[in-house]
């Protein structure tokens, strides 16, 4: 199915994050003998590790990897941070995607949306509608599972690599979005993932900071219970455990 997307599409332009998905399809574009150029919307809202992932992905494959530097703080329909945030935010990146791409000579944007996302709880996805971005892996039938196996099977160093939601999730909607709250998630959320951590997220809950750990790293987060508090509690009021996360 990939195979004659591609050949249908011979030229074409990808919404670029450095993710599991995404990096499977550059990797799919490039195998398949694409004019691809990959596309990376570099915001306020992604960490800097994923933007080295990126660029060590498309270095790696051999292929074009262009950088759009975006100010989406300067959105108030962004910051204001409504339920459909998302929406707003996804228009303004696939927006300087498409325009970008336009001046460089392709028409079709792809994305790394995928068979296993869902439509109705993604307000995101409207917005690919609504410009015409196409998502090959949804169209082929393939699921974040299957993509993993494939990526590993390719031996792409994404193949395992955690979910990664943008920084912006980590602010309860309704919540005003600022660059300090951005910046002291990714401070911190750096520091976990320096002790060891994958799989977690750090949500701001008024001043407290919120952590979701998967199950398999709660042994970590006891071990190093003290410097995780000595640390967080610089930055918040308190630090909270979500049982709940599996």
């Amino acid at each position: 199915m990939l195979k004659a997307f591609f050949e249908e599409n011979p030229k074409l332009a990808l919404a670029f994050s450095g993710g599991v998905d995404s990096a499977y399809l550059l990797y799919a574009a490039v195998s398949f003998g694409a004019d691809v150029k990959a596309y990376y919307v570099k915001t306020p809202f992604q960490p800097e590790f994923e933007y080295e992932d990126a660029l060590r992905l498309a270095e790696q494959l051999g292929a074009e990897m262009v950088t759009i530097h975006l100010d989406v703080l300067s959105d108030d329909a962004i910051t204001k941070n409504p339920k459909n945030r998302c929406y707003f935010c996804k228009k303004r990146i696939f927006t300087a995607i498409l325009e970008q791409a336009k001046a460089d000579g392709y028409s079709l944007i792809i994305d790394g949306t995928n068979a296993s996302d869902d439509a109705t709880d993604r307000p995101g996805m409207v917005a690919l509608k609504e410009l015409n971005v196409r998502s090959p892996l949804r169209e082929a039938g393939l699921t974040k599972a299957e993509i993993r196996r494939l990526s590993k099977d390719a031996g792409l160093f994404t193949h395992d690599k955690p979910a990664y939601a943008c920084l912006a999730t980590r602010i309860p909607a309704g919540t005003p979005i600022t660059a300090e709250k951005l910046s002291v998630t990714e401070r911190n959320e750096g520091f976990l993932r320096s002790l060891g951590f994958a799989d977690f997220r750090i949500r701001l809950m008024g001043t407290a900071a919120k952590l979701q750990i998967a199950e398999k790293e709660l042994p970590l987060l006891f071990a190093n219970r003290a410097v995780i508090l000595q640390t967080l509690k610089n930055d918040y009021t308190e630090v909270l455990l979500d049982l709940e996360v599996r």
